[in-house]
Parts: C-alpha cells; sequence; structure tokens
C-alpha cells in the first residue's frame, strides 16, 4: 500500500492511497465467494462453477464492487494506522479513480481532531462563593418537616380560607349550557393549590360547610378545549366540608419524633451542620464550574460540524435512556412536548457544543501534563461499577474488557478537571460600584389641578394569573413527572 496526506481544509485530510495487488487478489476472492450462489452456469450447481469460469461467462468487472468495498475498507483503516491519525468522523468522501485486477487507486477525505491551543488552566482566579446558614433558615427548615408532619383536620366553626382543602360538588355551564367534563362531585380541592382555572378558588374563599355559591370565570384564550377558549362560564358549587392541617408543636417531643435527638437544640445544631455541609458542596461546585469554564474560554480551537453533530446525537441518546425509565419513548415525548425530534436536537446544540469543546480542551491538557491512569486508579473504577452492577468486579471486568481504554480515558480526564479545579485560587468578588443617587426635583403643577385640591389615588390594574387547568374544570392538568426529562442537568 501506498499513501499521500493532502490538508484540504481546516482539520480535512485526503488520503490518496494505491493498494497492493495481492489485496486487490484478496478482495476478488472475496467478492466471488460472497456472490458465487447468485451466478448461473451450465453444468454447475448454483455456487459450484469456479472462479475463472464465471469470469468468462459474466466478466471480471462483475466482481469489482464487492472487492472495491473489501480493499477501500481494508486500506483506509490501515492508511490512518500507519499515519497515526486521530480521525473524528466517518470519511466523507470516497472517489475512486481506478480499479481493475491489476491497480486500485483511492481517495478518502476524513475529518480529525483539531489542535488546542491551550490558554492559562492553573491556578485561576474565581469568584469566592459564600457557604453560610443562618438560624432564619434552619427555622424554615423546621417549620417546612413540621408541615410534613401535619395533621388534617375536619374544619366546622369557620368558612374556607386559603390552603384549605374543600370537598366540593360542581357543575359547570356556558350561557346556560352544561358541558363536558365540567361537572364532578366529592371532588377534593386545596384552594390556592392552581388546579382550576383562574379566580375559580379564591371565589370559594369564605364560604361555609354546606354552603352554595356560582362561580364566574373566563376560560384562558389558549385553554386546550378550543370550543370554551375565551369563553365566560359558571360553575354551581356546593361545599360539603372543609379540611385543614394542623402542624405539630415545634419542641422537645417534635424532635425527638422526626429526629435521632431529643432536645429542639439538639435538632436544630445538626440540621444546621447538614445544611451548612450541602451550601459548602454547592458552593465548590459553583467555583470548580467557573474554573473549569475558565480554562475552557481560555483556551483556542475550531471544532469541526461533524463533531458537534456527533455530540448531538449523543444528547439524543442520553434523553432517551431517561425517557425509557418512565415508560416513554423519544416520538412519544417530543409529540407531548409539541416539537419534533429535530427540533429537540437543535435545543440541545449549545450544549452538545459545549461538551465537545470541554472534551478537547482536556484532551490536550492530559497531554501537556503527561497524565496517565495508574492501575489502582483503574481497579478502583471497576470495583465501583461492581458494587454499582452489584455484580462480581472480575466479571465487570470481562463485560467491559473491550472499553479499558475508555475507562482509561475517563479517569485521565477527571484528573485534568481536578488539576484546573485543585489549583483555583478563590478570592473576593469585586463589589459594585454604588450608584449615584439624582437629586429629587419638585413635581411640577399640573395647569388642571387648583393649588391645594386632594386627588384620588390611580387604580392598580389587577395581575394576570396563570392560566392553569385541572379535570374538573374540562381539562386533566399535566403532572411535573410527565414532563420531567433532559437532560436538566448539567453535565
Amino acid at each position: 500500500m501506498k499513501v499521500k496526506l493532502e490538508n484540504v481544509d481546516k482539520n480535512l485530510v485526503r488520503l490518496e492511497i494505491e493498494s497492493a495487488p495481492e489485496l486487490i487478489e484478496e478482495g476478488m476472492a472475496y467478492a466471488f465467494k460472497k456472490n458465487a450462489k447468485n451466478f448461473r452456469v451450465n453444468g454447475f450447481r448454483p455456487g459450484k462453477a469456479p472462479r475463472k469460469v464465471v469470469e468468462q461467462i459474466y466478466g471480471k468487472e462483475v466482481l469489482y464492487n464487492d472487492a472495491m468495498d473489501y480493499v477501500i475498507g481494508h486500506d483506509y483503516y490501515a492508511a490512518i494506522e500507519e499515519l497515526k491519525l486521530d480521525v473524528v468522523s466517518d470519511p466523507q468522501k470516497i472517489d475512486v479513480k481506478e480499479f481493475n485486477t491489476e491497480k486500485a487507486v483511492f481517495t478518502v477525505e476524513v475529518y480529525t481532531k483539531p489542535e488546542v491551543k491551550l490558554g492559562a488552566y492553573k491556578a485561576l482566579e474565581v469568584a469566592k462563593v459564600a457557604a453560610e446558614v443562618s438560624d432564619a433558615d434552619v427555622d424554615k427548615a423546621v417549620e417546612d418537616e413540621a408541615k410534613k408532619n401535619a395533621r388534617v383536620i375536619t374544619v366546622e366553626d369557620r368558612a374556607a380560607a386559603m390552603d384549605d382543602t374543600v370537598v366540593i360538588d360542581f357543575e359547570g355551564s356556558v350561557d346556560g349550557v352544561p358541558f363536558d367534563g365540567g361537572k364532578g362531585e366529592n371532588f377534593s380541592l386545596k384552594l390556592g393549590s392552581g388546579q382550576f382555572i383562574p379566580s375559580f378558588e379564591e371565589q370559594l374563599v369564605g364560604i361555609n360547610v354546606g354552603g352554595e355559591t356560582v362561580v364566574k370565570v373566563t376560560f384562558p384564550e389558549e385553554y386546550h378545549a378550543s370550543e370554551l377558549a375565551g369563553k365566560a362560564a359558571e360553575f354551581k358549587v356546593t361545599v360539603h366540608e372543609i379540611k385543614a392541617e394542623e402542624l405539630p408543636a415545634i419542641d422537645d417531643a417534635f424532635a425527638s419524633d422526626v429526629s435521632e435527638f431529643e432536645t429542639l437544640a439538639e435538632y436544630k445544631a445538626d440540621l444546621k451542620a447538614k445544611m451548612l455541609a450541602k451550601k459548602e458542596e454547592e458552593a465548590k461546585r459553583a467555583m470548580d464550574e467557573e474554573a473549569l469554564k475558565t480554562a475552557i474560554t481560555n483556551a483556542e480551537v475550531e471544532i469541526p460540524e461533524c463533531m458537534i453533530q456527533a455530540s448531538q446525537e449523543q444528547e439524543v441518546r442520553r434523553m432517551e435512556q431517561q425517557l425509557s425509565m418512565y415508560g416513554m419513548d423519544m416520538a412519544k415525548y417530543c409529540q407531548y412536548m409539541g416539537t419534533t425530534v429535530e427540533e429537540f436536537k437543535e435545543r440541545v446544540r449549545p450544549q452538545a457544543e459545549i461538551n465537545v469543546r470541554r472534551d478537547l480542551v482536556l484532551e490536550a491538557i492530559v497531554a501537556a501534563e503527561k497524565i496517565e491512569a495508574t492501575q489502582e486508579e483503574i481497579d478502583k473504577e471497576f470495583q465501583e461499577a461492581a458494587e454499582y452492577m452489584k455484580k462480581p468486579v472480575e466479571e465487570v471486568k470481562a463485560l467491559y474488557a473491550a472499553s479499558t481504554e475508555a475507562v482509561i480515558r475517563d479517569i485521565q480526564l477527571r484528573k485534568a478537571s481536578e488539576l484546573i479545579t485543585d489549583s483555583a485560587v478563590a478570592v473576593d468578588a469585586p463589589k459594585a460600584p454604588a450608584k449615584k443617587t439624582a437629586a429629587k426635583k419638585a413635581p411640577a403643577k399640573k395647569a388642571d389641578a387648583a393649588e391645594g385640591e386632594e386627588k384620588a389615588p390611580a387604580k392598580k390594574a389587577p395581575a394576570k394569573k396563570t392560566a392553569t387547568t385541572t379535570k374538573a374544570a374540562t381539562g386533566t392538568k399535566k403532572t411535573a413527572a410527565a414532563k420531567k426529562t433532559e437532560t436538566e442537568k448539567k453535565d
């Protein structure tokens, strides 16, 4: 094999390869064996005619296509290995210049990994992130725990209030005509939950048990049932029951019930320590992310489009794996979200590009710092995988025998990332300059206002409420679990 390398464009190279005659003969033999049963020759059973006879009748050219595939596939990878090319794409263009039993010449274009020009990546300054927990934060956490342990009581001595749960019958109508899905009996509705369309729940505040009322609402313009969108409706509502949450007293007994501690003071102290540890972890993560982002930004690299597209596909596959945990596939998810797989792919493109840039910079640091993965680190990686998969470590090693290089690469990239974050220096964030206060001018008197006349205050327009719906008000509210996806993460 003879091979020539030519730079076509940034990171795009063209290989001109002339294959050895011996390989061409291998390819012809392969092509004949593959297609022998397809040749019909008088006097021979299917697949039994000799190759020379077949070539005399059909011509040698009948074997060329499969022979070319064999030769090109062999010598393309041989050329990459010989030239030690780090390719990042499939062959972009294959052009066969000449092919016969004596000579085979073809060209292949392929993208190679781009060169990274590293900037500063060690001892980077990052803004210090404070990790503080106030007594008010602890009190709020204790109150939240108390709400989890609240008991529900039936209220009979007062009217319904926000945050109460009311058990109601209701029937809705538009212009006096009932509509499908607008009726419910013994429905439990928490006031202020936003389950029903805007202003419905607020109009039940102040109603007593056994009380009846007519709730007047207007369906949102974007309501999912087009026949109701934007229309005024009335709901006849009867309140059968009012329930409220009764919080436990926050004292030593409460602390003993919800924790391993006997006193409220001990419980709060432990809670504060745990909250502080979490805050410190979050602060470190934020500073680490800033250091990584700075190191990546400091580097110069031109990324081939094919690498971004490959990363986009990887994001799609990652999302598919997450959705499969909820029994949903990508097509159904996109349909549910009112989008397409291609549109989803475009939305993840910015993150895909960040992922590629990050890996390229970290790989360049691995090379610059000569970072290696020790056998101890590799063994630890397999041990952790075995514990997670609940399998013997030797079985996991056998399972990933072909992926050892990927395991080593992950360890090297992680160590390069730690080199950046561990050497980063936290500094106080610069204070924002104080804003200059403009001198207040006395308001000019309006010509139509008599001196000393007292004006009525202007009325403020009521704030618009977010339109939400529930099955009881003619539509099923989509749950957060159904909307849960990719992704949040920032990997």
